[in-house]
Parts: C-alpha cells; structure tokens; sequence
C-alpha cells in the first residue's frame, strides 16, 4: 500500500465513524439542549419592558410587545448563529442567513429548515421560570 492508498483509507475510516450521526442533516449534528430549568428576573434588564429579550443557557427569551414571554433555542437551525428577536414582528430572526422563525420556533422563512425548540415559560410575581 503506498502513501495515496493509506491516506484514502483513514479518510474512508473516518468518514464511516462520523457520518452516520450526521444523516439527518448538519442541524442534527449540533448539540441541542433539551434539559432547560432555568429562572430569570424580569424586574430589571431587556426583560423589564416589552420587546426586550436575553439569552441565558442557549435559550433566546423575548417578552413581546403583548407582556407575554416566549423562549426559545437560540441557535438557528441552519448554521448555528444566535438569532435576535424583533419584537415589531414577533419574530425570531437570524443575522447571518435572514432566516426568520415564528413565537413558536417554527420557520417562517429558511434557508433554515427546521424549528427551534420551544421551551416552557411561567411567570410568579417578577421571577420567570423557562423550562423544557
């Protein structure tokens, strides 16, 4: 076997190892967190006023222009970039690709083709729970 033929075989080796986990897609190999238990202080910060949003442990939170808060994860789904949101379109936005996902994480526009996870929210008093 000579250099060429041993190099296109680690090649092949490596391949065989690592693409089944990636058959669904490269969105399916990032780490998604689906464990979220988390509680947020909406009395200060971005989260205070309507239209604000933070993110905390790879979840985007929004308080919409209603009062109403929304969490969702904050990678897009297409490339990983943190999305924003835009509170006049209650949407959630990538700035890399313009991808462009509903309240709900859905898409609304790609080149991203799947959802963002959606996670649970409940408000006590000021402290807001985010939760899977």
């Amino acid at each position: 076997m000579d250099r060429k033929e041993f190099l296109s075989q680690i090649g092949i080796g490596a391949a065989v190892l690592f693409v089944p986990a990636c058959i669904g897609g490269l969105s399916s190999c990032k780490k998604k967190n689906t464990n979220v238990n988390f509680t947020i202080d909406t009395s200060t910060g971005a989260l205070a006023t309507n239209g604000g949003f933070v993110v905390s442990n790879s979840v985007i939170v929004a308080r919409t222009n209603a009062g109403t808060f929304i969490a969702v994860s904050v990678a897009c789904t297409h490339q990983g970039i943190n999305v924003n949101y835009n509170a006049s379109n209650n949407v959630f936005v990538c700035p890399a690709h313009n991808s462009i996902f509903d309240p709900t994480g859905a898409v609304l526009q790609g080149p991203a083709t799947t959802s963002l996870t959606k996670y649970n929210t409940a408000l006590t008093g000021t402290s807001l729970r985010v939760y899977s």
